[in-house]
């Protein structure tokens, strides 16, 4: 396993015909490549507890949920993940966010470009990432 310093994080999310992007400010978190057959990562966020229902509500749909992280630090290119919300666990007045999933692409504009097209042959919600992960 190889461990890392999660830089930033943001959901993915569509909209309608829009993908949103919320961001969230992170007090601390780690990305692990697990290395594993399945070329699994994990994606521990700290932050603080107002986001708890955000996280609550994602977790209660079972959804997979798209994301876009920096690793080491916030100057270098995101990257995409498709992930599962595996744990939300309080600490006092914050909280971490435990995430489980696959790397798409390094290549944001590739990424965005093929998010683009989906959404615009009418693709939205649970069908997108269906869609998507099936053309990737």
């Amino acid at each position: 396993m190889k461990t890392f310093k999660l830089a930033s994080l943001e959901i993915l999310d569509s909209q309608e015909t829009n993908m949103v992007q919320q961001s969230f400010p992170l007090l601390d978190g780690l990305v692990i490549n697990r290395e594993d057959e399945q070329n699994r990562w994990v994606i521990e966020a700290y932050l603080l507890h107002k986001y708890y229902t955000f996280f609550q509500k994602l977790k209660e749909k079972q959804e997979e949920v798209l994301i876009q992280v920096k690793i080491s630090k916030e100057s270098n290119e995101p990257a995409t993940f498709i992930t599962s919300l595996i744990g939300i666990n309080e600490i006092g007045a914050h909280m971490n966010v435990l995430l489980r999933g696959t790397i798409v692409d390094q290549r944001k504009s590739i990424v965005e470009d093929k998010l683009k097209s989906l959404i615009d042959e009418g693709y939205s919600g649970e069908e997108l990432l269906i869609k998507f992960k099936e053309d990737i």
